[in-house]
């Protein structure tokens, strides 16, 4: 990761700064079955607070990797789980108003249990299936607020799956 400060002109020709944080990018896994998805909970040092969210990560020693390994890497890293198929859902940003980093979602299914491999930041990291509208009214509750997963559900949604 690194942060930026770049002198930009703005179209009436005055001058500013615009900060930038690049960041790799990452995928994020929505892991399906049984009419329902698997959620990762773990503490997310930025807000102080515990996250729902679906698994998601990025290898940062592997950047210019495929996203559809890293998909299958993070999904197995942070829930054991195998997928026999990875759907690629779309590519989206992550914050652009601030940041470079994107993120490619995957719908993955077929899943098989296997061991979790967590790295160190994810020892504390609980996992849970949830049906559809629960993971909804989890969402419409403020439980999950984890923009990322959110916006993957949405793309979900709006491809009809």
């Amino acid at each position: 990761m690194s942060v930026r400060e770049d002198e930009i002109q703005r179209p009436d020709g005055s001058v500013g700064a615009y900060g930038v944080v690049d960041k790799p990018d990452f995928a994020l896994i929505i892991p399906a079955e049984r009419g329902g998805f698997h959620l990762v909970e773990q503490y997310r040092y930025a807000v102080e607070a515990r996250s729902w969210e679906f698994p998601q990560g990025t290898l940062p020693d592997r950047q210019d990797g495929d996203p559809a390994e890293l998909a299958r890497v993070e999904l197995a890293e942070e829930t054991g789980l195998r997928a026999e198929s990875l759907e690629h859902l779309g590519y989206l940003y992550q914050g652009p108003g601030h940041s470079s980093q994107g993120m490619n979602v995957f719908l993955a299914t077929g899943l098989t249990p296997g061991p979790v491999r967590r790295e160190p930041e994810e020892q504390d990291m609980r996992q849970r299936w949830v049906s559809r509208p629960h993971l909804e009214e989890m969402i419409a509750q403020g439980l999950i607020r984890d923009s990322a997963s959110i916006a993957a559900y949405a793309l979900l949604l709006l491809r009809g799956r």
